[in-house]
């Protein structure tokens, strides 16, 4: 979301896996389910969790964002301004609610101390922090560098921005607010239970698309304001260009670390790229997307290479 309170002010942005391809995770404790209490539609919510969980989740945040936007902004029809951004910024309460509700429902005061636990299991190993914190913003200031060679359109935003310092504290800000929200739901919740019968890629496939779903009202007006192409398509890559392949990147490294912070500070380097690096033009951002989600392809491609040949 970090990006369309910068970018958006003005014109408001399974495939079958091969059986041998990976493994599902153990199962921890918070993946457990309790034995149903009662009956009712709670024991109904128990045998339904990841329903559960994205039913809450888009109630939540689509609600708060149709009381913010209006109707209107909320499809598309009009443009999002920076007051009603300001207000639809409390969308990110719906991961966290949604996942800390449905932990309760599933494994009671257990699901919430291991949910605590993986939160600040920070000793995973400096490499693992390497790869967090570094592969979003290395791999787009490469990209970045690259195309401005070709356009100063692409030149990073921190090089030409007047206030770096501002732009700097801004990026940080968001990176530490946004990615604790979203977290604790998306791997803190959901793909822990989707890992139990799911490989990685296939996790991270649904897990991403159902992420970018989650942004449409917040980029419908930037959709609809395109000009460079149809509003369907731009719609779609803003939707779900990047965020699939960064998400499957994203459970890939929580599933070697199993650590929430960890995942909260790889969110945290996209967050910071959005603000700090990508260039806030629409037409220069959707050109930047379409490369930037061929590169992280790329990158989920060469971890599935190296699964497979340390495997052989």
């Amino acid at each position: 979301m970090a990006r369309v309170a910068l970018v958006r002010s003005d014109t408001f942005r399974r495939t079958k896996e091969g059986t041998n391809e990976e493994s599902t995770s153990p199962r921890t404790s918070q993946e457990m389910k309790v034995q149903p209490r009662s009956g009712g539609v709670a024991a109904l919510f128990r045998q339904h969790p990841v329903l559960t969980y994205y039913a809450l989740v888009f109630a939540i945040s689509w609600g708060l964002c149709l009381i913010a936007l209006g109707p209107a902004a909320f499809v598309g029809v009009t443009p999002i301004s920076n007051s009603q951004m300001s207000f639809a910024y409390a969308a990110i309460l719906g991961p966290l609610v949604a996942g800390v509700v449905t932990t309760l429902l599933i494994s009671g005061r257990l699901g919430l101390r291991d949910l605590r636990t993986r939160l600040f299991r920070w000793n995973v190993g400096i490499r693992w922090y390497a790869v967090a914190l570094l592969t979003a913003p290395v791999l787009t200031m490469a990209l970045l560098l690259a195309l401005s060679l070709a356009s100063p359109a692409f030149t990073p935003v921190i090089f030409t921005a007047r206030h770096k310092a501002t732009l700097l504290v801004t990026g940080i800000a968001i990176g530490l607010v946004v990615p604790f929200f979203e977290e604790t739901g998306w791997t803190g919740f959901v793909i822990p239970q989707f890992r139990q019968r799911r490989g990685i890629i296939s996790t991270g496939v649904i897990v991403g698309l159902l992420w970018g779903l989650w942004h449409l009202p917040i980029f419908s007006s930037s959709a609809s304001s395109s000009t460079l192409v149809s509003p369907a398509l731009y719609l779609a890559v803003l939707l779900f260009s990047w965020l699939v392949p960064y998400r499957v990147l994203m459970v890939w490294v929580y599933d070697k670390t199993k650590s929430l912070l960890l995942a909260m500070a790889m969110h945290l380097a996209i967050d910071f790229d959005v603000v700090v690096l990508i260039p806030h033009d629409p037409e220069v951002a959707l050109t930047f997307d379409l490369v930037f989600a061929a590169a992280l392809w790329l990158l989920v491609g060469v971890v599935v290479m190296h699964r497979r040949a340390s495997e052989e």
